[in-house]
Parts: structure tokens; C-alpha cells; sequence
């Protein structure tokens, strides 16, 4: 017999944890229904593409944090490693260097704090909580004297094109995000670097007596962490038109909760590129949502940081 009362259960059937791995697909099910049915303008072709188009610079920022999570740790330098990147190509394309030795340089710049973070918490051992929330405040000072806190504008029509053009109603922004997804979940669940990931974030004492080199595995992973900020800062410059030196702190919490929503457990171990993927969707459809009705801004991180502490909820069963 099922003892319907033992804990972790959902209609003696269902445990919370395998619930949990659901999260985001059925939050995004939930959500677009009811914003279907509060504005006949959210289900459209425009809008879907318009969403798309937004989500997929969290996207990008989700896959990163997504390896990092899989080795059970957090970066929270995502913040301000973005606009910073974003500012290094700003900087660079206006000193005339054209554009794609400055997109070459955001993303090496965005590489370089992802590989500073990783050394510091793979070979010297220090919490990733601390570094990485050093590492925003240090980078987001570098990068508010390097642009002395003034918006970058890069005016580029590739850059525009990108944001705006596609193959039909495909978007550039959609191939770009998703050609990330599928290369994340290549590396995570097809290679050899992928099981180490998984096995370090799943018990690295165990990983380290298999032979696993643990720390070079961590450091990979925040340097991917890095390198998805890099790549995101170009897409953030192409859909903006310049680089906001502002903390993007939003961007940092909403990464975080695309991934824990999508089915990965703080804790390591575990990780779904295709949950994270909804979860990133969902995030970005409550905002397209509230500004369809025409609800305040101000709600919108509301809205967001529920979903933040749902996210932080649901990570108890993913351990």
C-alpha cells in the first residue's frame, strides 16, 4: 500500500520534489492562459515574438548560471558583469575598433570576472557567495569610472538588425538564445565535462576520489558563467542601443529563479536546460503580462520577487 501521509507526497502518488521538477512548465501554462484570457493582445504573433525577443538575454544569463548551479554554486556577479561587458564594447566601438573586435572584447571581458570568480573559489576555496557578491560591487565600479556613469550609445545597424530582423517570424535574438540552450544541454547531458559537472555538484568528495579534477570542473563553470554574461551583453546592446552601466539586479535574481524553477537543485547535482528555458520564458511573460494591462512598473518586481521566493521554496525539494 501508498501511505498517502508520508511527507513529500501529493495525492499519495506524487512527491513535492517531482512536482517541483514541473514548476515551470506548468507555471508557464498557467500564466499564459491567464493572460489570454485578461488581454486577447498577449496571444499573438507579434506579442509571442516581442516576448521571445526579451526573454532571450535572461535566457543566455539563466544557461550560465545554470552550469554553476550544477556544481552546486551561485554567481552573483551576473549583476554586474553584463553592463560591464556591455560597457567594454560601448568603449571600444567608439574608439573606432569596429564591431566585432568590440563584441570579440565584451565577451573575453565578461570571460575574464567569470574566470577571476572561478579561481577564486576553486583554487583558493573561498564561499562563491562572497566572491561573487564581491565581484559585483568591485566590477560594477570598474564600470561605472570607466564609463563615469553615463550610458554608452552604440550605433550600429548590424546591432539593429539583429534585434529586429530574422529568418520569417523567427528572430536573430531567438537563434542566438537557443543555439545556447541546445549547446548548454550538449555539454551537460552528452559529453564526458558534463557528468564531471553533474557528479561535482552531486557530491564533490565522491567526484574527488573517482579522479575528478573538481576544481579545474569549477572553474569551467564559472568561467561559462562569464562567458554566457559576455555574450548576453551584446544581445543587452543590440536591444537597448547602448550600455547601461546600472547594476542589472533584476537580471541577476530573475537567472537565478529561471533555473531553480526550471527543475535545478541549489544543491548541486542537478540540472534541466529545458526547464530553465521555461522558467526564463515565465519570468519574462509576467512582465510582457503586466505591461499589456497596463499595470504599474512598480508591481513588476513584486510580481518577480514572489517568483524569486517561490523559486527559493521549491529549491528545499530539489536537494
Amino acid at each position: 500500500m501508498v501511505d498517502v501521509s508520508a511527507p513529500g507526497r501529493l495525492g499519495g502518488h506524487l512527491s513535492v520534489a517531482a512536482a517541483a521538477r514541473y514548476a515551470a512548465p506548468i507555471g508557464l501554462v498557467v500564466v499564459f492562459i491567464a493572460f489570454f484570457i485578461a488581454t486577447p493582445n498577449f496571444l499573438t504573433v507579434g506579442n509571442i515574438s516581442d516576448l521571445l525577443v526579451s526573454a532571450a538575454i535572461l535566457l543566455v544569463l539563466a544557461m550560465g548560471q545554470q552550469l554553476v548551479v550544477t556544481v552546486a554554486g551561485i554567481d552573483l556577479s551576473v549583476g554586474s558583469n553584463l553592463p560591464w561587458s556591455a560597457a567594454v564594447l560601448g568603449f571600444a566601438y567608439n574608439q573606432g575598433w569596429g564591431l566585432a573586435v568590440s563584441a570579440l572584447l565584451a565577451v573575453l571581458a565578461g570571460l575574464a570576472v567569470g574566470v577571476v570568480n572561478g579561481l577564486l573559489v576553486a583554487r583558493l576555496n573561498m564561499t562563491d557567495f562572497i566572491v561573487t557578491l564581491g565581484s559585483l560591487s568591485v566590477v560594477s565600479g570598474i564600470t561605472l569610472l570607466l564609463t563615469q556613469g553615463n550610458t554608452v550609445a552604440v550605433n550600429s545597424a548590424f546591432l539593429r538588425g539583429l534585434a529586429l530582423n530574422g529568418i520569417g517570424p523567427v528572430r536573430w535574438f531567438w537563434v542566438v538564445a537557443f543555439l545556447v540552450a541546445a549547446l548548454v544541454g550538449f555539454l551537460l547531458f552528452r559529453t564526458r565535462t558534463g557528468t564531471y559537472l553533474l557528479s561535482t555538484g552531486g557530491n564533490i568528495d565522491a567526484a574527488r576520489e573517482a579522479g575528478i579534477h573538481v576544481n579545474r570542473i569549477r572553474l569551467i563553470a564559472y568561467a561559462s558563467s562569464g562567458l554566457a554574461c559576455g555574450l548576453a551583453s551584446v544581445l543587452f546592446v543590440a536591444r537597448t542601443g547602448g550600455a547601461d552601466p546600472s547594476l542589472q539586479t533584476s537580471l541577476l535574481l530573475s537567472s537565478i529563479a529561471a533555473v531553480v524553477l526550471g527543475g535545478s537543485s541549489l544543491f548541486g547535482g542537478k540540472a534541466s536546460v529545458l526547464g530553465s528555458v521555461a522558467g526564463a520564458v515565465l519570468l519574462q511573460s509576467l512582465i510582457n503580462g503586466f505591461t499589456l494591462l497596463g499595470i504599474s512598473q512598480y508591481y513588476q518586481p513584486i510580481a518577480v520577487g514572489g517568483v524569486v521566493l517561490g523559486a527559493a521554496f521549491i529549491s528545499r525539494f530539489q536537494k
